[in-house]
């Protein structure tokens, strides 16, 4: 293994991987590769390895690297056979079947208080829970192979280890805080929890915990790997986020989270109480649509992502009365698993292309302000709001954004800050320091306009009105 400080930082995400081939000591960015592989509900994880193994080669390959750590999708289940073998296609976080499981689990978890109490969270469909429960209430065959459960950036991290070996199974808490049978406040599993999702007192493996800033295993050509994280985790890493800071991320899910000093319990269920990948807590709220609504207009209004914001900005805000709810795939936060998109307040003025770009808009981001609400309402400090991710780029989101939200929001440099995060993680155990290695973010934007609260109230009397159907 070359003596150079490089390390390499992956991020796996729902549609691709990414590669960051970075300076440990400063963060300069040396090289890159990235692979886009099939996306879904429900995949292959050979798929993943495969883009792993593509985005690797395009990044120059690993011989001069001197660390790497994978930062991944949350809550994914991998479910393996006693040969180390994947049972069945992944099932992932946006697939939904699974909503009467949580359901039921919570109820047999002693209520949604009790539930969130236990993990932090109250089960929703997309955790890994959820999902095993699915597995053993329609493929009953299927669970009594289960002989240990990976989530998809422990899997890989196994991987490159050469599989098979459940002793080499590894992850951390940021991770393991979305399956559902982990307490994030005590850092353990709830090895009852997995149990009773599988319906069997049997003994399963689940990948041990890496404390932050420390290596779990390393290639077969002795290349040392960092614990990981889950996605959220490691943007939040990537960000150097600290305590008072909340990220609002628009991919393919919108997320709104904060780093905290302490764990949250909310029994609603719209905040779930994760860990960070520091080692301290990082309250996260999920909506399924969020870059996909965007996506959307474009096929609706036959234009690009660039125009679609050109044309939102040339509407007034509140689209004259014309309001998204944007539930085009179901919803993990409000619960609504079953929902479907709706357009209301239509009529002869407003059912032009401009407001129905500023609408489309405007509902994917009212659905963050309300995570962002939610987050308050539990005590989580918000001093500042980073907008990132893919559709951030897009010309009238950060404006609209600071209207809805009524403050100021920083937009970082675009990047690829899961994969920073991951990078990091591995510079932070290669270097031995105490503390996370702090890097240049580049010039941080700010865009401050006018509050719009009026257009927050019309969403919400829509959200509302359609809690039943």
């Amino acid at each position: 293994m070359a003596n150079s400080k490089l390390v390499a930082g992956v991020d796996s995400s729902t549609q691709s991987v990414k590669v960051l081939i970075r300076d440990a000591n400063t963060g300069a960015l040396i090289r890159q590769g990235r692979a886009s592989h099939t996306d879904g509900t429900e995949i292959n994880p050979r798929i993943w390895k495969d883009a792993l193994d593509s985005a690797i080669n395009e990044a120059g390959g690993l011989e001069d690297v001197a660390a790497i750590s994978i930062a991944g999708q949350q809550h994914g289940m991998i479910a393996l056979d006693s040969d180390g073998n994947v049972i069945r296609d992944a099932l992932l976080w946006n697939d939904t079947r699974s909503a009467q499981a949580a359901s039921d689990l919570n109820n047999e978890l002693g209520g949604d208080v009790e539930t969130a109490r236990k993990i932090g969270s109250v089960l929703v469909a997309a955790f890994t829970a959820s999902k095993l429960r699915w597995m053993a209430d329609n493929e009953p065959e299927n669970a009594k192979k289960v002989a240990a459960v990976a989530l998809p950036h422990d899997w890989l991290s196994w991987q490159l280890q050469g599989g098979k070996d459940f002793a080499k199974l590894f992850t951390d808490a940021s991770d393991a805080s979305g399956t559902g049978y982990f307490d994030p406040s005590t850092s353990h599993y709830r090895d009852d929890i997995l149990k009773l999702a599988l319906r069997h007192d049997g003994d399963y493996v689940l990948p041990r915990i890496v404390k932050p800033g420390e290596f779990g295993g390393n290639t077969p050509s002795g290349i040392p790997i960092a614990g990981g994280a889950g996605d959220n985790a490691g943007a939040a890493l990537g960000l150097q986020a600290e305590p008072g800071d909340v990220i609002v991320s628009l991919g393919t899910s919108g997320t709104a989270f904060a780093v905290s000093k302490t764990p949250t319990h909310d029994a609603s269920g719209q905040v779930a109480g994760l860990a960070d990948a520091s080692g301290q807590f990082l309250p996260l709220v999920c909506t399924l649509n969020a870059a996909r609504i965007l996506d959307a207009a474009t096929r609706i209004l036959g234009i690009s992502h660039d125009e679609v914001g050109q044309l939102a900005l040339t509407a007034d805000a509140g689209a004259h009365g014309l309001a998204l709810l944007p539930y085009f795939e179901g919803e993990r936060t409000p619960n609504r698993p079953n929902a479907k998109g709706v357009f209301s307040g239509m009529n002869l003025a407003n059912s032009i292309r401009a407001d129905i770009a500023r609408a489309m808009i405007e509902g994917m981001l009212c659905g963050l302000v309300d995570a962002v609400d939610a987050l308050e309402k539990l005590g989580v400090n918000v001093q500042r709001i980073l907008l990132i991710g893919g559709a951030a780029k897009n010309p009238a989101v950060a404006p609209i954004a600071s209207a809805l939200f009524g403050r100021e929001i920083l937009i970082p440099p675009a990047g690829e800050y899961v994969a920073d995060g991951a990078a990091k993680q591995a510079a932070w155990a290669l270097l031995g320091e105490s503390t996370m290695p702090r890097w240049n973010l580049g010039t941080v934007a700010r865009v401050n306009e006018k509050a719009t609260p009026h257009v927050i109230d019309q969403y919400r009397v829509l959200r509302d009105q359609t809690e039943n159907w």
